[in-house]
């Protein structure tokens, strides 16, 4: 198994946190209406996002899926990582939003709309870190 280094770890929540950012910006922007609880429910979860990315991304990291010893680095673990941060993501942006906009309905829709665009945008960014050796340590290409 490669070693991989905590700065590989913060760098994918760093990018993966941009992205999302504007995701959540946008689709609470259009859903509100408003384009300032737009940027309020996507700038309120800057902290709490990157917190819960960096604990999911150090479980998904310790969670041994091997196979005759050989970690399992493929797209069923990466569409596994994506439903469960999914899951966690949604229920964060849900409440934020409804703390923000004071409307249930409001944070349950960006919710429900976020777990397309974050599904499709997350997967997509596992790719990419898959095939980057950053803070990878000995990476045996397969």
């Amino acid at each position: 198994m490669a070693d991989v280094s905590y700065k590989r770890h913060i760098a994918k929540t760093i990018t993966w946190r941009l992205v999302g950012t504007i995701d959540t910006i946008i689709l609470s922007w259009f859903i509100s209406g408003d384009p300032f609880i737009g940027l309020k429910i996507g700038l309120s979860e800057v902290i709490t996002k990157m917190t819960l990315y960096y604990l999911h991304e150090r479980a998904w990291y310790k969670i041994n899926l091997s196979k005759n010893g050989e970690i399992l680095e493929s797209k069923k673990r990466h569409l596994a990582k994506t439903v469960t941060w999914r899951l966690i993501g949604t229920l964060d942006t849900m409440l934020i939003a409804w703390f923000i906009s004071g409307n249930p309905i409001t944070g349950l829709k960006i919710g429900l709309a976020e777990v397309l665009t974050k599904m499709l945008l997350y997967y997509l960014h596992e790719r990419v870190w898959y095939k980057m050796n950053f803070g990878i340590k000995d990476r045996k290409n397969n």
